[in-house]
């Protein structure tokens, strides 16, 4: 189910108008249209506001579970060597996220490239010694 369609079940299930969404997120209502219409997606903070004005934790705007979902295990048990497991490794990495996700889109995107590309460069010269 998209996001859209979602949004629209869960207002219906409350009984709430669009008007209604209108006045508890000061969105406006052809926005809450286009979005639960498919023509527009909403950024997290736009659900968080929808989220408030169907009074639910933003995760049920999202997931149709009765609890929140558990968080994903990134590593396999058997993949403990990797980059990026020991404690420090850890920190470094979420520093890199952080930055990285304030970094504009077109210049993350040429980094993340030439990394990549280095990566498979180190990669076949390991591969040929």
């Amino acid at each position: 189910m998209q996001i859209g369609q979602r949004l629209k079940a869960l207002r219906d299930e409350k009984n709430l108008s669009q008007g209604d969404i209108e006045r508890a997120t000061g969105l406006l209502r052809c926005y809450v249209s286009r979005v639960e219409n498919g023509h527009t997606v909403p950024n997290l903070e736009t659900l968080e506001k929808w989220a408030r004005a169907l009074d639910m934790p933003l995760y049920k705007v999202m997931y149709d579970g009765h609890e929140p979902p558990k968080p994903r295990k990134l590593v396999n048990e058997n993949e403990k060597g990797l980059w990026g497991h020991a404690k420090k490794e850890a920190s470094e990495l979420s520093q890199l996220q952080r930055h990285l996700a304030k970094m504009d889109p077109k210049r993350r995107t040429l980094l993340l490239g030439f990394a990549a590309r280095l990566a498979r460069h180190a990669a076949k010269v390991t591969a040929s010694t």
